[in-house]
C-alpha cells in the first residue's frame, strides 16, 4: 500500500480557523494512489446549514457528494471546514448546492461527481436539489444515496 502525499497541504494536522465565507474556503487536494481504478468516494454531510438570504433564518440540509476521482481526492478536513463555511453564509438551496459540486470539479476534475442536497421545508415545502457532472461510467457500483424524501410526521 502506498503512502498518500501530504506534504503540501495547509490545514490538516493545524490548528485552522473556520473560513468566514465559502469563497474564502481553501478546498485542498491530495495524489489519488488508485488513478487508474474507478471507484465512488462519498461524503455525506448530514447538519449542513446556511442563511436564507431574505430572512436570515438558519436552513438545514442533508448532502451527500459522490465521486469518481481520477488523480486527486478531495483532503476531508479542507472539505468540512469548506462546508462549514456556509453557517453563516445567504444563498438559495439552489446556489448552495451546485457551488458546492462546482466547487470540488474545480479543484479535482473527477471523472465524475453527483451531489444531492436534501433540504429541509422552508416555508412547508421541501426543497431537495440534484446535480453531477454527466452519466455515471459504466461498472462503476454506485449505491442509492439513501436519503428519503421528506414526508413530515407522515
Amino acid at each position: 500500500m502506498t503512502m498518500t502525499d501530504v506534504s503540501g497541504l495547509s490545514q490538516l494536522g493545524q490548528n485552522v480557523e473556520a473560513p468566514k465565507t465559502p469563497e474564502e474556503a481553501v478546498l485542498e487536494r491530495v495524489p489519488n494512489s488508485n488513478q487508474g481504478t474507478d471507484y465512488v468516494v462519498r461524503f455525506t454531510a448530514p447538519e449542513f446549514t446556511s442563511l436564507c438570504p431574505m430572512t436570515g433564518q438558519p436552513d438545514f440540509a442533508h448532502i451527500v457528494i459522490d465521486y469518481i476521482p481520477d488523480g486527486f481526492l478531495v483532503e476531508s478536513k479542507s472539505l468540512k471546514l469548506f462546508l462549514h463555511s456556509f453557517r453563516n453564509h445567504g444563498a438559495f438551496h439552489e446556489d448552495c448546492s451546485v457551488y458546492i459540486g462546482k466547487r470540488i470539479v474545480d479543484l479535482l476534475a473527477p471523472k465524475w461527481l453527483r451531489i444531492g442536497a436534501y433540504w429541509y421545508p422552508r416555508g412547508g415545502i421541501p426543497i431537495d436539489v440534484f446535480w453531477q457532472t454527466g452519466a455515471v461510467p459504466a461498472g462503476v457500483w454506485l449505491p442509492d444515496q439513501g436519503v428519503p424524501t421528506y414526508r413530515g410526521r407522515g
